[in-house]
C-alpha cells in the first residue's frame, strides 16, 4: 500500500492550498483518513480526520479554515486549506487506518509567507 501526496507549495498568509493524497495498492477496507503536519522542531500533530460513521475531526487550530474530505471509489483524500497563517508551515503527511494498520504517505512541504 502506498499513498502519495501532493498539492503543497509556498503561500502567502491568507491564502489557500489543496492537498491531495492517492492511495494505490491492495487494501480492502479504510476505517479512516487524516492528515498530519510536523512543523520543524516539533512533534507530528493530527490535523484533521474522517472515520467511518463519524463527523469530520479538526485540531483546534484549524477549526473553520481547513476542510478534509474523502473518496472512496477514488480512493483519495484531500485537504481543502484556506486563510492560511505562517505557523500553519509544516510537513503534511496523509494516513490511512484499515482497522490493523496505519498507512503513511511521504509527506509534502507547506510554506506559509507572512
Amino acid at each position: 500500500v502506498q499513498l502519495q501526496a501532493s498539492g503543497g507549495g509556498l503561500v502567502q498568509a491568507g491564502g489557500s492550498l489543496r492537498l491531495s493524497c492517492d492511495v494505490s495498492g491492495r487494501i480492502l477496507s479504510i476505517n479512516s483518513w487524516a492528515w498530519y503536519r510536523q512543523a520543524p522542531g516539533k512533534q507530528r500533530e493530527l490535523v484533521a480526520k474522517l472515520a467511518y460513521g463519524s463527523p469530520p475531526n479538526y485540531a483546534d487550530s484549524v477549526k473553520g479554515r481547513f476542510t478534509i474530505s474523502r473518496d472512496n471509489y477514488k480512493r483519495t483524500t484531500d485537504l481543502q486549506m484556506n486563510s492560511l497563517k505562517p505557523e500553519d508551515t509544516a510537513v503534511y503527511y496523509c494516513n490511512i487506518f484499515n482497522g490493523r494498520t496505519g498507512y503513511w504517505g511521504q509527506g509534502t512541504l507547506v510554506t506559509v509567507s507572512s
